[in-house]
């Protein structure tokens, strides 16, 4: 029986990015700092950065998600909150276990673009556009991004959703159109807002995949820049 290799899923809420990469081909394992009831994979709750630190170099790969609320408009929105801002530190850890990794997050998040993907939905067939990079120290690439060419509703999502329109999937979005436009079936509405497609990740875990399994073992990691 052909064994899977090890994908460590950081910060991995409800388990989104970690279907693509099982979806992909890889056993998944997932630590959150908070309880995940509907994680569909094997689940460890903690600090993710603590594990990764005890435990990350019995993974063959590594994701992570490092909260992303420091990036987006939700910050402005309240500027007597701070938010953890843990993409440095993430990425300065990742490096120092020496295997390939690939960290998501928003697009205002500070990635290294030249080392960064940008996926969309429209790239996968779904129904939200919903853009997020991904950064990783292995080449990965992006499918063709199409136009965007259907609106997308923030309001009255149901309705316009029968239209035909698209969805934004925000805090909000409930149960009723956010499984469909994000091919998720098993979270709830605020887990969604939170959630990665599994598509996304599905493409960037085959190509990584494909790396790790070359008979030639060429696999290049680039150095902390």
């Amino acid at each position: 029986m052909k064994t899977r290799l090890r994908l460590l899923d950081l910060f991995c809420c409800a388990g989104g990015a970690s279907t693509g990469y099982h979806r992909a081909g890889f056993e998944v394992v997932g630590v959150d700092i908070r309880p995940q009831p509907r994680y569909p994979f094997t689940f460890h709750q903690g600090d993710a950065l603590e594990f990764l630190a005890a435990h990350g170099g019995e993974f063959d790969a590594i994701a992570a998600s490092p909260p992303c609320q420091a990036y987006t408009p939700l910050s402005a929105l309240y500027p007597d909150r701070s938010y953890p801002d843990l993409v440095a530190e993430t990425r300065a850890a990742l490096h120092a276990v020496g295997v390939p990794f690939v960290i998501e997050n928003v697009m205002p998040a500070p990635l290294d673009l030249a080392r960064s993907v940008t996926l969309c939905g429209a790239m996968f067939g779904l129904r939200t556009y919903r853009h997020r990079r991904f950064e990783s120290n292995v080449t990965l690439r992006s499918p063709l991004h199409p136009a965007h060419t259907v609106r997308t509703a923030t309001t009255r999502r149901r309705e316009r959703w029968a239209q035909g329109w698209n969805v934004s999937v925000t805090g909000h979005i409930g149960t009723y159109v956010g499984p469909d436009a994000m091919g998720i079936d098993w979270m709830n509405g605020d887990e969604l807002s939170q959630a990665i497609p599994p598509a996304y990740t599905q493409n960037l875990g085959t190509q990584l995949l494909s790396q790790l399994s070359d008979p030639t073992g060429q696999l290049t990691l680039f150095e902390a820049a």
